[in-house]
């Protein structure tokens, strides 16, 4: 196995993680949040938090690292248009998905808050959601458009 195909599975693997550890996290906050059950939110709003905190921010960590060295290992030219539309989408995932770190660790504090006291969610925990549900949209579309264009390479 060369450099190249080693560092083009670890980019491929940072990628898997982010797609699934996102959707992961997505489908199993939605379905805590759809119980109502406050202990049962408390508790997957804090694994969603420890998960995105140990895959997705590896994963991120990873992508440009890794890209960078293919892009070495390749000669690729940072003037190449599916790359910076890609670079351009990763920044757009980022300003959605950094926002949405905090939004899940207050979700999770709330809603551990009002396990404690036996107490409904307030207010602010839906209104987090709601913010939270609507940039899960653009942040994973950026991400599934930048796995096309790393596929495709249409431009």
């Amino acid at each position: 196995m060369t450099l190249y195909f080693l560092v083009k599975y670890l980019h491929v693997l940072g990628a898997i993680v982010i797609l699934g550890t996102g959707t992961g996290i997505a489908f199993f906050m939605l379905m805590a949040h759809r119980t109502h059950d406050v202990d049962f939110i408390a508790r997957t709003a804090s694994v969603v938090v420890i998960a995105d905190a140990i895959f997705t921010l590896s994963a991120v960590i990873l992508q440009p690292v890794s890209g960078g060295l293919l892009m070495m290992l390749s000669a690729t030219s940072f003037t190449e248009r599916w790359l910076l539309a890609s670079l351009a989408l990763y920044a757009v995932a980022g300003l959605f998905w950094i926002p949405v770190v905090f939004m899940q660790i207050e979700m999770r504090d709330l809603a551990r808050k009002a396990s404690e006291q036996r107490a409904a969610l307030p207010e602010r925990y839906f209104v987090l959601f709601r913010r939270w549900f609507a940039f899960g949209f653009p942040g994973f579309g950026a991400t599934m458009l930048i796995l096309w264009l790393m596929v495709a390479k249409p431009f």
